[in-house]
């Protein structure tokens, strides 16, 4: 198998939720920062749910298949989810089920992995698929593409669809290289927020849906320009700390190593510092490795 093959991971630390009923669209549209009325048959979407203070909780992507909402938060942190969804039912017309058990996660990427699905480079752009659906990455589609599928039979489905099999670690790190955060292993829950870590640019928010948990918080900070830290893709030249290792330039601390693979990481940084930096020649370092960022291809600031 060479790199440019396309491929297949199972993601076990995302396990799919489920929201049917007829209220399943007003019931999440008022809690979380994407528009669901957007989800349909041929699109899925990238949300958070925050905190009132506008902080992270989780991330998941939302696609519609046979008439319910399909999410998938991290497997860990499914049950306190399901329990934060249960407190905002009321009476509202709908159903929460846990189909960790019956459905899998899956990521597709490398090679023609868009194409032997039949998705377009369009981020969110959904089909069904071997008894559930298939979608190009709603956050960037140079990521490939996800998939919620029945267990049973699903691996055949993927191989006969000309996939083959590859490590989580195989897609981790086409994310780290391409700058794209990964839950909670790089959004503090309750601490992170979202503007800091580049959700916008991934599609995590619509602008203009209205109302929903955390969005005052969130719009002041865009309309306000609050943010003083990015998240940054970063080569490492030596070894690979430790997530939440302090990143410092000249002894003083401007940052923090989140999540890392071989010589690559994402990293939290002060823009001050790092333009500092950039001005003066300085180096920054983390643990035992210099530490070089660099600006995502995707990102707008």
């Amino acid at each position: 198998m060479t790199a440019e093959q396309a491929g297949y991971a199972i993601l076990e630390d995302r396990g799919v939720i489920a929201v049917a009923g007829e209220d399943r669209a007003a019931f999440l549209q008022g809690l979380v920062s994407n528009d669901v009325r957007r989800v349909a048959a041929d699109r899925a979407v990238y949300a958070l749910f925050l905190t009132p203070q506008g902080k992270f909780l989780h991330d998941f992507r939302i696609a519609e298949s046979d008439g319910a909402l399909l999410l998938d938060p991290e497997t860990e942190r499914r049950e306190e989810f399901l329990r934060r969804l249960k407190m905002y039912k009321l009476r509202s017309k709908i159903t929460l089920e846990d189909r960790a058990g019956a459905m899998l996660a899956v990521v597709l990427f490398g090679g023609d992995a868009l194409a032997r699905l039949g998705l377009p480079e369009e981020a969110g752009a959904a089909i069904p698929f071997a008894g559930g659906v298939a979608f190009t990455d709603p956050r960037l589609p140079a990521l490939g593409a996800r998939a919620f599928l029945p267990r049973e039979g699903a691996a055949a489905a993927l191989e006969a669809a000309g996939f083959v099999p590859r490590g989580a670690e195989d897609y981790d790190r086409l994310r780290l290289s391409l700058g794209v955060p990964e839950g909670s292993r790089d959004l503090t829950p309750d601490k992170a927020l979202p503007l800091e870590n580049d959700l916008d640019d991934l599609n995590a928010i619509s602008w203009d849906k209205g109302c929903y948990m955390g969005q005052e918080l969130t719009a002041r900070t865009k309309y306000r320009a609050l943010i003083k830290k990015k998240l940054f893709p970063v080569t490492l030249d030596g070894p690979l700390p430790a997530p939440g290792t302090p990143v410092t330039l000249e002894g003083k601390e401007v940052g923090e190593i989140r999540s890392g693979h071989g010589s690559t990481a994402l990293a939290l940084l002060r823009l001050e510092d790092l333009t500092r930096a950039g001005q003066d020649g300085l180096v920054l370092t983390a643990g035992e490795a210099t530490v070089t960022p660099a600006k995502p291809v995707w990102a707008s600031f």
